[in-house]
């Protein structure tokens, strides 16, 4: 087998990409995959060697084979000029807004955004002097209007996590580097495969690797991606905090890469017939998914994406606490748990709510948000049938 040239590289499909990025069996004595490689000292020939640091690994936290080879894929396949690792998908986070902020700057946060990541800006970063505010989801460009001089980066999540929303990215980023912000997006629902984020004028793209690249709810990772202009800031961010994931978990996902379109592909598959499924139930209100044409951005997830994934989320006619809990609560084919993108299927609650400041959620019936695994969509809809029946069953007791 020889080396794919730069011109075959160029020319392959996402498929064939994600089965040899990151991949190079001559440098791996043979074997396909590329070995877990623990270690943290590295020892250098001579004091020149050394004092030089011109060494392609110098330690452990600085980068190793295992490493740089899923870096080198997921920049690949995600347009980038670079890539990092770190051990969680919320590290991710953390670490791209720490690479794009400073004392005293000013971050516009989608009010839809992942919980703990308005944690960290309402904790973490105020106590750095950086302050947070929270707009619309679906400003687009007038985002414009709530920029400042201080103004320094933009966080956006499409679809928003658990509500759905469907912002309009390329909108969003013209108007941000116009005013010299960094542009910073939550991609974990589509992945590169289904949203190209630095095609989209992202600045800089955060993954959980824990969801659909990993497929097997076994491992913790996050990947923040950098265009050109923000490539170098990133890597001396990432050095300085030596935020890394750990090998064990680099092998995982990398083995998870091959097949990670297959997995999307199927997620894709179950998600929507699982969510037309709903959408003709009388007990449900309305179904949060952008592919379906029922929902408010499909025509950006139309014009923007090039697919959808296994996550979202349905709202329930109105009906109590208690009837809401014996649907959930005898479900056997649906965990509840608060992870995704794995093989299995599940479920949970949620309020908006609570959090929502630049919006008001006012869905008109309880929420809960599905992830739909791999299994057999007959005995999905079966698992689902009993439990509307203890639904029903509750609501009248």
């Amino acid at each position: 087998m020889t080396k794919l040239t730069p011109e075959t590289r160029a020319g392959l499909k996402s498929r064939s990409r994600l089965v040899h990025a990151g991949r190079d069996v001559s440098e791996q004595h043979g074997f396909i995959n590329m070995p877990a490689w623990r270690g943290s000292t590295v020892v250098f020939p001579t004091v020149e060697a050394l004092k030089g640091r011109g060494a392609r690994y110098t330690y452990g936290t600085k980068g190793t084979p295992s490493s740089e080879a899923l870096e080198g894929a997921w920049s690949e396949i995600s347009g980038a000029e670079t890539t990092v690792l770190a051990p969680t998908g919320l590290a991710a986070i953390t670490l791209a807004l720490m690479t794009a902020l400073a004392a005293g700057d000013h971050v516009l946060v989608s009010d839809s955004a992942y919980g703990p990541t308005r944690h960290f800006c309402d904790t973490v970063l105020r106590r750095f002097g950086v302050e947070t505010q929270y707009y619309d989801p679906c400003v687009g460009a007038d985002i414009g209007a709530l920029m400042r001089s201080s103004t320094k980066a933009v966080l956006v999540e499409a679809p928003g996590s658990q509500s759905f929303e469907m912002q309009d990215v390329p909108a969003i980023a013209a108007v941000a580097r116009a005013r010299g912000a960094c542009l910073i997006m939550d991609n974990t629902w589509a992945t590169p495969l289904f949203f190209p984020p630095h095609e989209r004028g992202v600045d800089l793209a955060i993954e959980a690797g824990t969801k659909y690249l990993s497929g097997h709810s076994d491992l913790l990772m996050g990947l923040v991606s950098a265009n050109a202009a923000w490539a170098k800031r990133l890597r001396h961010t990432f050095d300085a905090f030596a935020m890394c994931a750990g090998p064990d978990d680099i092998f995982l996902a990398l083995r998870g890469l091959r097949t990670m379109e297959l997995r999307l592909r199927e997620a894709e598959r179950q998600g929507l017939a699982l969510a037309r499924w709903f959408a003709a139930r009388p007990e449900v209100k309305g179904v949060l998914h952008p592919a379906l044409p029922t929902h408010p951005g499909h025509a950006i997830w139309k014009r923007d994406f090039l697919g959808s994934s296994g996550l979202f989320s349905i709202i329930l006619e109105p009906v109590s606490e208690k009837a809401v809990a014996a649907f959930l609560d005898g479900l056997e084919l649906f965990g509840m748990g608060y992870s995704w993108g794995g093989f299995e299927s599940l479920v949970i609650p949620f309020d908006c709510s609570t959090y929502r400041t630049a919006t008001k959620w006012s869905p008109g019936g309880p929420a809960l948000r599905f992830q739909v695994g791999l299994e057999d969509m007959g005995d999905l809809t079966a698992d689902l049938e009993r439990g509307f029946e203890r639904l029903r069953a509750a609501s009248v007791s």
